[in-house]
C-alpha cells in the first residue's frame, strides 16, 4: 500500500508540475511513468499510446470522454488531462446489459490513482455526457452499433448525440477493426470488422469533418478475411484512426 500510495503521488505530482508549467503533457513520460501498471506496459507495443496521445494532442484542463472503456487509456488520458481536467468514463448500459456486464454508479471512480476519472452512464440511441468534451474516444467498438445484440442501435442519431455532446472543435476519434473496402457492413457481425468508408460516410452525414488520420495501427499483413479474435491475427488486426471534428 505504501509502494502504491507512493507511486500514485509521484504520478499526480509530476501532473500538477505540468500544469504549473503551463505546458502541454510529456508524452513519453506519461507512457514512461513507473507508476502505470505492468500489465498495461506489456500492451504498449501493440497499442501505440505515444503516438496516439501525440495525434490527440490533449491539453491539461481538458474533457475526454471514452465511450466503451477501458482502464488502460484512461489511465493516460487522466495523466495528460492532469488533476484539473477530466476523463469520463461513458459505460453505455444498453452494451453493458447486452454483455452482462455491471455497470457501475454514475459519478463513481473507478480507478482510485485516478481520481479525474468519473464514470458516466449513458444509452447509445440518447448518448449524452454530464459536461461538453473536448475529445471523444470510440475504440473498436463502433461497429458493434450496427449488431443485433445492440439492437442494432440508431446509429444516426448516436452520432449526431456524440456532436452534440461535443465543445465546437471538439474531436471525435474512431478507432475500428478494418474490413475490406467496398464490404460496407457485411462483416460487423461475422468478423467484428467495419468498412472505413462507412464510418466517414457516416460522419460526414453527422456534419463532422475529418481532420486527420494515422497509420499507427495499420498492418498491410492482415488479409481482413478472418474474425478479429482468431489466434492468427487478434491483437495484429489492420486498425484505421480517423479523428473528426465539430466545425
Amino acid at each position: 500500500m505504501r509502494t502504491f500510495a507512493a507511486l500514485a503521488l509521484a504520478s499526480l505530482l509530476g501532473a500538477t508540475a505540468c500544469m504549473a508549467a503551463g505546458t502541454s503533457p510529456d508524452i513519453a513520460a506519461i507512457v514512461a511513468d513507473p507508476a502505470r501498471p505492468e500489465s498495461d506496459r506489456q500492451l504498449d507495443a501493440s497499442r501505440h499510446p505515444a503516438d496516439l496521445l501525440a495525434l490527440l494532442d490533449l491539453k491539461p484542463g481538458q474533457t475526454v470522454a471514452d465511450i466503451w472503456p477501458g482502464d488502460y487509456w484512461d489511465r493516460l488520458f487522466a495523466d495528460a488531462v492532469g488533476p484539473t481536467g477530466t476523463v469520463y468514463a461513458a459505460h453505455l448500459a444498453d452494451a453493458d446489459e447486452a454483455e452482462k456486464h455491471t455497470t457501475p454508479p454514475a459519478g463513481s471512480m473507478p480507478i482510485p490513482e485516478h481520481p479525474n476519472v468519473v464514470v458516466a452512464v449513458t444509452r447509445a440511441n440518447s448518448f449524452s455526457l454530464p459536461a461538453k468534451a473536448d475529445v471523444i474516444w470510440f475504440r473498436q467498438n463502433y461497429h458493434d452499433l450496427y449488431d443485433k445484440f445492440m439492437g442494432p442501435a440508431d446509429v444516426p442519431a448516436f452520432n449526431k448525440a456524440v456532436y452534440n455532446a461535443l465543445k465546437p472543435g471538439g474531436r471525435f476519434v474512431i478507432i475500428d477493426h478494418s474490413a475490406a473496402r467496398g464490404s460496407k457492413l457485411e462483416a460487423t457481425e461475422k468478423l467484428h470488422r467495419i468498412d472505413e468508408d462507412v464510418v466517414k460516410a457516416d460522419m460526414a452525414a453527422a456534419g463532422f469533418k475529418l481532420v486527420a488520420e494515422s497509420d499507427a495501427l495499420r498492418n498491410p499483413e492482415d488479409p481482413r478475411t478472418q474474425i478479429v479474435f482468431a489466434p492468427a491475427i487478434r491483437g495484429k488486426t489492420d486498425q484505421f484512426v480517423l479523428v473528426f471534428e465539430r466545425p
